[in-house]
């Protein structure tokens, strides 16, 4: 017998413990109704990931050391199926929430309850991250966009420009708590990238929402995912924000879209804005430091080094 022979038999009976396991996690997943239920969006998240990471992956795995694949092929045939199955009900679940926020205007209160029959989450004031972090809030936000490919970026940015990252959905959610927004509020997000937060806070809130987006292709995305689920209060503007108008805005927030010099000048230029009216700056990211040493705002809450707490800021 050859080593490389010795070494598929050793493979192939070393194996057949992991098969056995994944074969009784594949029965127990087929047989609970549960994960198939539509409301049981949290659970089949987590069933989905098992399949991916623990079933198939591990299947592909062995499969590259043996020779005798057909048991493991069939097996990773059942995983494929259940997770396409799985996946299929949150396809179908998302057109369905997206049709009935078109059609039915979905804000506030109303949209806050859609959010709470399938996703597990809750605002604490008191449980911050350490780093931005996603969860099954994110996955589910993501569902509702009614486009899921990035588009390609088409501007080099400048050095102190950042790029784009989106910011978790727990925290738009937070923000709109800690902003206890008014009918007459206009929001701003500056460095809106592809439009979710403009939008969340416009179906959280029900306030007029704007995003000022420096890559024309993000923003022509936000722009089309605002129309297809009507949100006629929510608009993208495709400018430098050191030359936008925001002579409506009364909330503004930033998730560290540039820093330095950039950052400086965007932040004179909302300085002139609370001459006219008072207004309040939510930070996220490294530029609250910079933000908090500005002597026109006001910044109530106490000295913290994580960066990646809310900063809100109101103008004296």
């Amino acid at each position: 017998m050859t080593k490389k022979e010795s070494d598929i038999i050793n493979c192939d009976h070393s194996a057949k413990p992991a098969i056995f396991e994944m074969q009784s996690h594949i029965e127990a997943i087929e047989k609970n109704a549960a994960f198939y239920e539509e409301k049981n969006f949290d659970k089949r998240i987590e069933i989905i990931d098992l399949i991916e990471f623990q079933i198939i992956d591990q299947i592909e795995e062995l499969l590259r050391k043996t020779d005798q694949p057909d048991e493991l092929t069939l097996l990773k045939y059942r995983a494929e199926k259940i997770k396409s199955e799985l996946e299929e009900i949150d396809i179908n679940l998302f057109q369905r929430l997206q049709a009935k926020i078109k059609t039915e205007g979905y804000t506030g209160k109303g949209f806050k309850n859609l959010i709470n029959e399938y996703v597990d989450f809750n605002w604490d004031p008191n449980n911050y991250q350490e780093e931005i972090g996603y969860d099954n809030l994110d996955i589910f936000i993501n569902g509702l966009s009614p486009f899921q490919t990035m588009p390609e970026q088409t501007k080099d940015l400048e050095p102190e420009m950042v790029y784009y990252q989106k910011t978790p959905a727990r925290i738009v959610f937070e923000l709109v708590e800690k902003v206890h927004f008014t009918k007459e509020d206009v929001f701003f997000d500056l460095g809106s990238g592809l439009g979710q937060v403009a939008i969340l806070v416009n179906l959280l809130a029900g306030v007029t929402a704007k995003g000022i987006e420096f890559e024309p292709t993000f923003c022509d995305y936000a722009k089309a995912c605002a129309a297809e689920l009507n949100l006629s209060n929510v608009s993208f503007i495709n400018v430098d924000a050191r030359k936008a108008d925001y002579s409506e805005g009364t909330v503004f927030f930033m998730f560290t879209p540039f820093k330095g010099e950039i950052l400086q000048e965007v932040l004179a230029v909302l300085k002139k804005e609370s001459l006219l009216r008072k207004i309040k700056i939510i930070t996220y990211g490294p530029c609250t430091a910079q933000v908090a040493l500005q002597s026109w705002l006001d910044f109530a809450a106490p000295k913290d080094d994580n960066i990646y707490k809310l900063g809100v800021f109101t103008s004296l």
